[in-house]
């Protein structure tokens, strides 16, 4: 068992706390941007209109995230409504942060009257290793567990952050490990990355334009659905299902019907540009 217990803060600027789930999305989002300028460019889409929207598309996702959140901790907060947009801010969804860089960029696309779906394939492969990243943040909280367990990579758990079924009376804190479900999460979203960026780099000009996008859904969608079965204690739930297990089985049938739609007999819409990386200075 990996007898780690960390706390959500890294360090304080006098009375704000600067907690390491944030630090966490200030890496992700250096990932993000240096793997996404890269792939916009490979689509022929000037790089800089990745800078240009971070303004908009972060603003978005991190309301966003912080949205989803609070809905899904509501009652941590019914009562203290203040501590919804007060540090710190421990607390942020990632499918929230999906949901809002995502309108983000649509937004943005349709003011400049760029290739949308072109721009979110750009994004994926980044956005799959930032969603990974940012999982770490969830090891600081101490949150994003799985039931008790004997294997070696077991965390332990600090009483004040079990959930009710699993209580330090029931589980002693001494000699009880967990599963790490925020690091099968941060492989698996690295993995996708990985795949995406292969298939972004080897398979571009075969791709049609949303292909990578509909790959993440059913990707992540995927990873969700099947690691919150492990989960207990979930806050918000839709007909006793967690609900981003159904909202992980959604997006997995939105992107097998993306796919089919792409790819149906008959389609004649040109595949992305390719730039060549040897005809470049």
């Amino acid at each position: 068992m990996i007898h780690v217990t960390p706390g959500p803060t890294a360090f304080e600027v006098g009375p704000i706390a600067i907690g390491w789930y944030g630090i966490g999305y200030l890496v992700a989002i250096a990932v993000l941007i240096l793997v996404t300028q890269r792939e916009l460019e490979r689509r022929g889409i000037d790089r800089s209109h990745f800078v240009n929207a971070m303004l908009l598309v972060g603003a978005l996702a991190l309301v966003g995230a912080r949205v989803y959140h609070v809905i899904h901790e509501w009652p941590l907060y019914r009562d203290n409504l203040a501590a919804i947009v007060l540090p710190p801010y421990s607390g942020l969804a990632l499918y929230g942060g999906i949901a809002g860089a995502a309108l983000g960029i649509i937004l943005y696309g349709l003011w400049k009257k760029l290739p949308i779906r072109l721009g979110l394939d750009a994004i994926i492969p980044g956005t799959l290793f930032a969603q990974g990243i940012a999982r770490w943040g969830n090891f600081f909280n101490q949150e994003l567990y799985g039931p008790p367990t004997d294997v070696p990579w077991g965390i332990a758990i600090d009483c004040q952050h079990r959930v009710a079924q699993y209580t330090c009376a029931a589980y002693p804190f001494e000699t009880t490990g967990f599963h790490p479900l925020f690091f099968y999460e941060f492989a698996l979203n690295i993995t996708g990355g990985l795949i995406a960026l292969y298939l972004s780099r080897r398979y571009l000009h075969r791709l049609r334009p949303g292909d990578l996008t509909a790959f993440w859904g059913i990707w992540y969608g995927s990873t969700r659905a099947v690691l919150e079965t492990f989960r207990e204690g979930w806050n918000w739930q839709i007909g006793g299902l967690p609900t981003a297990q159904l909202i992980g089985i959604v997006v997995i049938v939105i992107g097998v019907a993306w796919i089919a739609w792409n790819h149906r007999p008959g389609r004649r819409e040109p595949t992305a540009e390719v730039v060549d990386d040897a005809a470049e200075p």
